[in-house]
């Protein structure tokens, strides 16, 4: 991996669910209402997977200026663009179809056309996009994060492509289209929301700076870590 010596965490481990998804809904409002005051816009990368859907709920009764907003994804898997597999039907259904965010904002992965040609069409939506505001990522029993996995480049070099065809990912569907380590670090803001059974040995090896993909996340303000207590 090219950077991972170069990440810097902030832990903040929540008593339950609950609380880490109070948390992220209140942490998300805060940076777009940021975003939006300094920059007039609040550029979004979301999470896919369960982890997220907590907080993607809170925030569809939220008062927002949603004119402003532009979501976008850090990964998706290769599957019809209604299939309840997809991360940006999930997010559509928690959260973005009840709110007036302009369906030209939202920014869903074209992976139905397969991983190569989404990956290289997602690039072409990302070309003229700067830093993100906030980037939202998951945390998976291996280390995975987006659909960068284990044993594979995740593009966290400088000049790396802003996207990822994954060919060959170790759980289902194999092909996925994800941000690179090096777009994902383009942000002001990286939020890692980590909840779930079977995570505590991600979590022991990335503090102990073991070699799993998301430690390649290395914006250069550090990454927000918050973790669902188990207990």
């Amino acid at each position: 991996m090219a950077t991972p010596d170069k990440q810097r965490c902030r832990w903040r481990t929540l008593p339950d669910r609950r609380a880490l998804d109070r948390e992220a809904a209140a942490a998300i409002r805060a940076a777009a209402a940021r975003a939006i005051a300094e920059r007039g816009a609040f550029h979004l990368v979301l999470a896919g997977g369960e982890t997220p859907l907590g907080a993607y709920r809170r925030l569809r009764d939220a008062t927002a200026d949603w004119a402003a907003w532009h979501v976008y994804f850090g990964d998706e898997r290769c599957l019809p663009p209604d299939d309840p597999g997809r991360n940006s039907r999930m997010a559509a259904d928690a959260w973005l179809d009840h709110v007036p965010i302009p369906a030209a904002q939202r920014h869903a992965i074209p992976a139905e056309r397969g991983a190569v040609a989404g990956a290289r069409a997602y690039a072409e939506v990302l070309r003229g996009v700067g830093e993100f505001d906030l980037v939202l990522l998951g945390l998976g029993e291996d280390g995975h994060t987006a659909s960068l996995f284990p044993g594979r480049d995740p593009g966290a070099a400088p000049g790396s492509p802003d996207t990822v065809a994954v060919l060959d990912a170790p759980k289902p569907p194999p092909e996925r289209v994800s941000l690179s380590a090096a777009r994902l670090a383009r942000a002001r803001g990286v939020l890692f929301l980590v909840g779930g059974e079977g995570k505590d040995a991600a979590i022991a090896a990335w503090r102990a700076r073991g070699d799993i993909p998301a430690r390649a996340i290395a914006p250069p303000a550090g990454v927000d870590v918050l973790i669902a207590s188990a207990g």
